[in-house]
């Protein structure tokens, strides 16, 4: 098994056991909407990686590699647009916060989950449109 398909597997389910650990921890019945949402961003977030990681894994087994200049372009493109909306999503979350006065941490990790859904936006849409060469 390649190192990066094991990281990817790796930090899954980290996240996943840092999750139940929160919420096992957590007082039960004391969720707000707003961590009913992260928490439901969060699980789509890790299946998301859960299936990359699956299927690097049966690439792997059927002796492919893992990653090709297509792969590699596709990964390098959906980051650098994510990156480009994200910067826009930061701008929004603050001029938000002024409205809402959300605490630092919810502002920073709403962030920080935003950006992983841009991420994963950006990445499927380039994934099935493809890139003009």
């Amino acid at each position: 098994m390649k190192t990066k398909t094991l990281f990817v597997l790796l930090v899954a389910g980290v996240v996943t056991l840092s999750l139940g650990a929160w919420l096992y921890y957590s007082q039960a019945g004391s969720f707000e909407l707003m961590d009913v949402l992260q928490i439901g961003i969060i699980l789509i977030l890790v299946s998301f990686a859960l299936i990359l990681g699956i299927r690097r894994l049966k690439s792997e087994r059927r002796g492919e590699p893992a990653e090709d200049e297509y792969s590699k372009k596709v990964m390098q493109k959906a980051a650098a647009t994510a990156y480009y909306i994200s910067l826009y999503l930061w701008l929004a979350l603050v001029f938000f916060n002024d409205k809402f006065s959300l605490e630092t941490e919810s502002l920073i990790g709403n962030g920080i989950i935003g950006m992983a859904i841009l991420f994963a936006l950006c990445w499927v849409y380039y994934k099935l449109k493809g890139i003009k060469s």
